[in-house]
C-alpha cells in the first residue's frame, strides 16, 4: 500500500494522481508498493462452492419439511 511521508497517511492506488503521486502535496508514490496494491484478488475454491449447494440444497429441504410439519399440524 503506498504511503506519503509528507501527509503520514496510506494512498490507495485510486486515490493517486495520473503521475502516480499523492493528491494533496503530490509526492511521488513506490512504484513496488503500488504493484502489490493492484494483485487480482483470489478466487473461491471449488470445495467451497459444493459447499454452498449442499447448504442450499439442505435448508430448501428443511424450508419443504417445516411446511410439511406446518400443514399436517393443521
Amino acid at each position: 500500500m503506498p504511503w506519503c511521508d509528507p501527509c503520514d497517511k496510506y494512498l490507495t492506488p485510486n486515490s493517486l494522481s495520473d503521475e502516480g503521486g499523492c493528491p494533496t502535496c503530490d509526492t511521488k508514490a513506490d512504484v513496488q508498493d503500488m504493484a502489490a496494491a493492484v494483485q487480482p484478488v483470489a478466487k473461491a475454491p471449488w470445495h467451497f462452492w459444493v459447499m454452498v449447494v449442499a447448504l442450499v440444497l439442505y435448508l430448501g429441504w428443511r424450508l419443504i419439511a417445516g411446511g410439511i410439519w406446518i400443514v399436517d399440524q393443521i
